[in-house]
């Protein structure tokens, strides 16, 4: 699929250098540098799905029969 997009002049100087170096097309680079993009934001979500807890060190199944032990 074919997608037009406005980018700087400083941008386009880069990638045009970084495609140049690498000798790659400068589609390719922008093609790597979405999937990259991405990846972080599905990485970033699936660790948001996991809310304040995620972070813990205690087991929460653990933790919640204790908490329901004390009733």
């Amino acid at each position: 699929m074919k997608v037009a997009l406005d980018i700087g002049a400083s941008q386009a100087t880069a990638l045009d250098a970084l495609a140049k170096a690498e000798e790659r097309s400068r589609a390719s680079i922008v093609r790597e540098a979405i999937d990259d993009y991405l990846a972080r934001r599905r990485e970033r979500a699936r660790k948001d799905a996991f809310g304040l807890w995620g972070n813990r060190k205690v087991d929460g199944l653990d933790y919640q029969k204790k908490m329901r032990g004390t009733w």
